[in-house]
């Protein structure tokens, strides 16, 4: 319901904007032209006493969300993905938001345990320590499984989390739809599917039965990979208020002094987390999409250890391909299939100019490739390829931006790790790799199967769809523009009932 009691959350939130000094930095980095610059700070100015203080030893926009509560760290932490609607500059400082809050009470997270789980804290575990870690959506409790000895943690939702957000949803629905008719150059940036996306990923995290599952979707996925480990959920012991996880035993991923004193190679492991992060998404379509130091460890054997699931990408096959091939275009320098890639995509409308479109890469490519190993950088490339997205009328495509916002904050952890990395050597052999294994021959014959197989479950109704598309056409009282669409459905179905056909001589042939 958007109401009047939104419009008042609106008013507190730009109050708190204009109060923290963080009003002029969203608008210059939304691109605001003067005249609402002005305008919001002739209207903001009479509610400035109604915003709050926030901590004063934070940048200015970080210190508004802060400030704002949990929905609001939340949405911040969100747009710091979203490089191509806030900008490198502000996503940069909305990445290292704090989405760190006071804990609440242990005895009422062990009484949420126990009215999820049917059974008293002790019957389940035989320790169960104070909060380790406390955040805007959630804490985290260590605690040793009474039956089996194994140590867990144990994840619980912030008591009334759900309804706060969504009522906070609710005014952001409304936000959205005032950018969107204030500044109508915003609109292909597509403002309320923002925060339909927002709204996705946060309800995705209030219900911790669908996390519970994508870490074990995760762990299944990457089990075969060496230096590399997934904490194993334990669904007897998670629900929609809670989740268990195996301990994630290590030393932080941002500690290299922890590092170092377990004798890890910080050069390879700065390698492997970029290969394992395009592995995932390349190979598997699924990748962790906040894979920063904060949700990675390094265990006693040098294994990565990955953990909080609640954001997760996810890409399709035929996004995967040609994402590949965009990245190994640019690997290659040869922009000009990069950007036939982009028109056969349908990410450049038909009408640019296919030459133009790829001197503007070349523009983005070379000068990033003309630079030492040590300043080779996904971000600045990212930040260019922005600008020809909005030049060359690119729609926003949310899991690619995603995808390469991950991969700079992934950069930089590699490169924490180890200062010198090339970023486009250590990317190399996974996507020439995945390259040879999706477009080459096996890849081929991989798809004729599948098609074949389709064909196969649906053959047997293709005559009767003929029949019936023709004795359609026949109707007289069919109007005209319908009886073309129908035979040429008709035709269709023939083809694909011919090709069934031919797939089944083929078979008994052979």
């Amino acid at each position: 319901m958007r109401g009047p009691h939104n419009v008042w959350r609106l008013i507190r939130t730009g109050a708190t904007f204009e109060r923290t000094g963080a009003m002029r930095e969203v608008l210059e980095a939304v691109n605001a032209p003067p005249r609402l610059r002005i305008l919001a700070r002739i209207v903001g100015w009479p509610f400035k006493l109604l915003g709050l203080r926030g901590d004063p030893a934070l940048p200015p926009v970080t210190r508004a969300l802060t400030a704002l509560g949990p929905a609001y760290i939340k949405f911040g932490q969100i747009l710091s993905t979203r490089p191509d609607i806030v900008g490198i500059d502000l996503a940069n400082q909305l990445r290292y938001l704090q989405d760190k809050l006071p804990p609440f009470d242990t005895n009422r997270a062990r009484a949420m345990i126990a009215a999820e789980l049917d059974q008293p804290v002790g019957t389940i575990f035989s320790e169960f320590s104070e909060p380790v870690a406390a955040a805007s959506i959630a804490q985290v409790h260590r605690a040793r499984i009474a039956e089996t000895g194994e140590d867990v943690a144990v994840k619980v939702l912030r008591p009334g989390i759900v309804r706060a957000f969504r009522r906070d949803i609710d005014a952001f629905y409304l936000a959205a739809g005032m950018v969107a008719w204030a500044l109508p150059s915003t609109r292909r940036l597509r403002p309320t599917e923002v925060i339909a996306h927002f709204e996705g990923v946060v309800m995705g995290e209030l219900d911790l039965r669908l996390e519970t599952a994508a870490a074990a979707e995760f762990a299944a996925n990457t089990e075969g990979d060496a230096g590399f480990r997934v904490p194993r959920p334990v669904w007897h012991l998670s629900g929609r208020n809670v989740m268990t996880l195996g301990w994630a035993e290590g030393a932080p991923l941002g500690d290299n002094d922890a590092i170092d004193a377990l004798g890890v190679d910080r050069m390879e492991l700065g390698e492997r987390v970029l290969q394992l992060f395009l592995k995932h998404a390349l190979r598997d379509g699924y990748f962790h999409a906040d894979m920063h130091q904060g949700n990675l460890k390094v265990g006693a054997d040098g294994a990565l250890i990955a953990y909080d699931f609640g954001i997760m990408g996810q890409l399709d096959e035929y996004t995967r391909r040609v994402y590949a091939e965009i990245l190994f275009g640019f690997i290659r320098k040869d922009y000009r299939r990069v950007a036939e890639v982009h028109f056969e995509a349908g990410y450049v409308p038909a009408d640019r100019d296919i030459d133009e479109f790829a001197r503007a890469l070349r523009s983005v490519g070379e000068p990033i490739f003309g630079m030492d190993a040590t300043r080779i950088s996904m971000a600045r490339l990212l930040s260019y390829l922005f600008e020809v997205t909005e030049r060359f009328g690119m729609e926003t495509r949310t899991e690619l931006i995603l995808l390469q916002r991950t991969m700079v904050v992934v950069e930089g952890v590699s490169r924490s790790l180890n200062p010198s990395i090339n970023i486009w050597h250590v990317a190399q052999p996974v996507v020439e790799d995945y390259i040879r294994t999706t477009l080459g021959p096996a890849a081929l014959a991989r798809d004729l199967g599948r098609a074949a197989r389709i064909l196969s479950r649906f053959g047997p109704h293709l005559p009767g769809a003929i029949e019936a598309a023709l004795i359609k056409v026949r109707q007289p009282d069919t109007p005209t523009p319908a009886r073309r669409n129908t035979a040429s459905f008709a035709w269709f179905v023939a083809g694909a009932a011919v090709s069934w056909a031919g797939f089944l001589t083929f078979l008994i042939a052979f």
